[in-house]
């Protein structure tokens, strides 16, 4: 099944239709951040209709393949504004270089500045 175009209402109704697989509304949510922003595991949760499935978020993210390596799972991080790495420190480190690559910095915590870098996902007007 394709996706209705991004920003339209349809879109939006698309992303909260329930009988659509969770991972795959996860990742078409995770695909609107652009380079050099970040958006939060609750974020996605919420535009999704769902806010308390952070945890959910990553898991879907976690299962990503190689296959789906258009999916930019290196943007989505914790609330406090850093890496939630559950023990994978590798992929982690790998996060983080990618993200340094975008331009976003860590401080010596491990945190970005999500005031600076958090994605704000455009409001969709119903017609």
């Amino acid at each position: 099944m394709d996706s209705p175009t991004p920003g339209t209402p349809a879109f939006l109704d698309w992303l909260q239709d329930r009988s659509i697989s969770w991972h795959l509304r996860v990742h078409m949510v995770v695909r609107l951040v652009p380079a050099g922003h970040v958006t939060t595991y609750g974020d996605v949760g919420s535009v999704l209709g769902s806010p308390r499935y952070a945890r959910q978020v990553g898991w879907a993210l976690a299962a990503l393949r190689e296959t789906d390596s258009d999916v930019p799972w290196q943007r989505v991080i914790n609330a406090q504004g850093a890496i939630s790495h559950r023990g994978d420190f590798e992929r982690a480190q790998e996060q983080i270089e990618r993200l340094e690559e975008e331009g976003i910095a860590f401080d010596a915590d491990g945190r970005c500045d999500l005031a600076s870098h958090r994605w704000t996902y455009p409001r969709i007007e119903r017609g």
